[in-house]
């Protein structure tokens, strides 16, 4: 039988060079299709699937949110967390050439331009986690503390239901 071929991204590049114990979990990309469809697809639940967002500021400064799966940004509340006036999702275009990452396959892991990470707190409640590895269909699995130790994200609460 076959070995699966796993795509080797700037994320796994860096991962690899970090010395970080992961999973590599191949499932049917969707579009549209989110978190929802990627836990569905490896079995896992939502919750421990994290998004990786992309927003702006009202000065167009780009940041990255990382929230669970099954959850929203309050995009009034982190603004207030990060003294901006306003916090906006960027478009996809714009997305792509802050972190280098199609969307659908964006990793936090080896983006283009260094950023502010802004994690949410109970991320590092559970005991593995599913990220994207850059790619579309593409996610990693690993301990909530090699994202810490790697991304080094400031802490917020800003998830709405």
């Amino acid at each position: 039988m076959a070995k699966e071929k796993f795509p080797v991204t700037p994320a796994i590049r860096l991962l690899r060079s970090e010395g970080v114990a992961f999973g590599s979990h191949l499932y049917s990309y969707e579009a549209k299709g989110g978190t929802s469809v990627s836990a569905r697809e490896l079995g896992v639940d939502e919750h421990c699937v994290i998004k990786t967002l992309v927003f702006e500021t009202e000065e167009t400064k780009p940041l990255i949110v990382l929230m669970h799966g099954d959850r929203q940004v309050s995009t009034k509340a982190l603004a207030r967390l990060i003294g901006a006036k306003e916090i906006t999702p960027c478009t996809a275009a714009i997305a792509e050439r802050h972190t280098s990452y199609q969307v659908g396959g964006t990793s936090p892991f080896g983006i283009r331009n260094p950023m502010p990470i802004y994690a949410e707190a109970t991320l590092f409640d559970l005991p593995r986690i599913y990220i994207n590895g850059g790619k579309r269909g593409y996610l990693v699995s690993l301990a909530p503390t090699e994202l810490m130790r790697l991304l080094k994200p400031q802490l917020v609460e800003v998830a709405i239901d």
